[in-house]
């Protein structure tokens, strides 16, 4: 799906295993992927069973992936995305220059702040950038310290990408 506005544009779930077309009924364990769009620096979300998923089937594009359970009709409220792997895409998302993920790693980025994964060193501009300095939180983490361009988003833009993010990470997709 293509972005919109600035913002990124992530369609939900089909239901449905992409190798097999199978339907993945509620409580059935499954891999979520995010991939690249065809067009575009969009990502799109595309889900396996794990029996295809074992079987080596993989997406074009393939950026990112979680196992997670296909949910009930009513959504549960809970995340399905544990913090290590929130911290795992914003480190594999360090070198990524696309404007739109710059911009979605910022705002994961404030969320892992938020969620006391991360703390925040320092603050500089460089060449009219302004760079955020980040690094891991607690006695054994480990990575960064990473550079986050802070893209200037304003109010609506972080408030969008950031229920975007809630969505994924939610498995309501």
């Amino acid at each position: 799906m293509a972005q919109t506005d600035g913002r990124y544009q992530v369609a939900r779930s089909t239901g449905r295993c992409s190798a097999t077309d199978r339907v993945l009924e509620p409580g059935t364990p499954c891999i979520a992927t995010l991939c690249d769009e065809a067009e575009g620096d969009g990502l799109m979300r595309v889900d396996f069973s794990i029996e295809a998923w074992d079987d080596g089937q993989r997406p074009d594009g393939l950026f990112s992936f979680w196992r997670t359970v296909i949910p009930d009709a009513k959504p549960d409220t809970r995340v399905l995305v544990d913090d290590d792997v929130l911290l795992d895409l914003f480190d594999r998302m360090a070198e990524d220059e696309r404007s739109q993920r710059i911009a979605f790693r910022f705002v994961l980025g404030l969320v892992l702040l938020r969620k006391r994964r991360l703390t925040f060193d320092s603050r500089e501009e460089v060449d009219g950038d302004v760079i955020w300095h980040m690094r891991a939180r607690g006695s054994g983490a480990t990575g960064g310290p990473w550079r986050v361009i802070d893209p200037g988003l304003d109010d609506d833009d972080v408030i969008a990408l950031h229920e975007q993010l809630g969505e994924i990470l939610h498995g309501d997709l």
